[in-house]
């Protein structure tokens, strides 16, 4: 098991323009694993059989699996921990099949200093193909003054 090793930003660290970057292939465990913790059991996601006769002719992943991978790199990265999720918006426009390698980008696009949020856009791609688009919307704890 591989883990994003953890980065802590105050909202002082934090720039319009700062990004984070994270790949992971989809292993089906990890598909059967999100299955059993989340109870969505759909058979697109765990029967190849079933899901061979859908528009998609194989397993796909869970839409929320490929959105936790921006989790991950907001939770432990950018901004990391102490880094509160207020929002998320998602868009998913096409499937995560097992096997394949989803490339997350997630990006500051505006820093509101008043209420200590940063605005974060949220990309994941499969090869050339944006496969899920949205924004988050964080409160970044700020720097302890002493």
């Amino acid at each position: 098991m591989t883990f994003l090793p953890f980065q802590a930003l105050h909202f002082e660290d934090l720039s319009v323009g700062m990004t984070e970057t994270y790949a992971k292939t989809v292993k089906s465990s990890d598909v059967v694993g999100f299955a059993e913790i989340t109870g969505d059991r759909n058979p697109i996601h765990l029967s190849e059989h079933f899901a061979a006769k859908t528009p998609f002719k194989g397993r796909i992943a869970h839409g929320l699996y490929t959105a936790s991978l921006v989790s991950a790199v907001i939770g432990t990265r950018l901004p990391g921990p102490g880094a509160i999720y207020l929002s998320q918006t998602l868009k998913f426009l096409a499937p995560v099949k097992i096997g394949d390698t989803v490339d997350v980008i997630v990006a500051v696009v505006d820093l509101n200093a008043q209420r200590q949020r940063a605005t974060l856009s949220c990309l994941c791609k499969v090869d050339n193909t944006v496969v899920l688009e949205g924004e988050a919307i964080v409160k970044v704890p700020r720097r302890q003054q002493d």
